[in-house]
């Protein structure tokens, strides 16, 4: 039962992800032409940019961990002895954990909060910008999630070896 909730949660994140990009791609592209083609540049196209590439980036950084994607300096890890290696992995998954939960879980929620209660509106769209900032907490949940998955799965691996 967990693995299939798991499954959706999975596709609908990567699903998300697929949207924005290209919502973010038809945005640039018009920003594109309404610049250089018809010299009238939109106003709202790089606002909606900016927007899109903080959600695009952090919700992609928990697809990235999910798939084991993550850019990692592998170099000294190969080095270590295979023990040792997944000593280091649970380290790094440890850390991931906690700079998730503390910072963009719980530091990103006290974030919105405080950006819808003092009803910060950005300058073009008029968004509330607790709705932009809003990216953080998510993110910061599913690399939780995955995180910790990996972090059991490597601990499983270490014991097995």
């Amino acid at each position: 039962m967990l693995a299939k909730a798991k499954k959706v949660l999975d596709k609908t994140l990567e699903l998300l992800v697929t949207v924005s990009m290209g919502v973010l791609v038809i945005d640039v592209v018009w920003q594109v032409i309404t610049r250089f083609v018809l010299k009238h540049p939109s106003s709202w196209t790089e606002e909606l940019a900016t927007f899109l590439m903080i959600w695009v980036g952090l919700l992609g950084s928990s697809v990235a961990l999910n798939r084991g994607a993550h850019l990692g300096i592998d170099y000294l890890v190969t080095k270590l002895s295979p023990r040792k290696a997944l000593c280091v992995s649970l380290f790094v998954f440890a850390v991931v954990t906690a700079f998730s939960l503390l910072v963009m879980v719980v530091g990103g929620s006290q974030l919105v909060h405080r950006t819808l209660v003092t009803k910060q509106i950005s300058p073009v769209l008029g968004l509330k910008m607790g709705y932009v900032y809003l990216a953080i907490p998510i993110s910061g949940f599913f690399l939780v999630i995955y995180s910790m998955e990996l972090f059991i799965e490597t601990l499983k691996k270490l014991f097995q070896t």
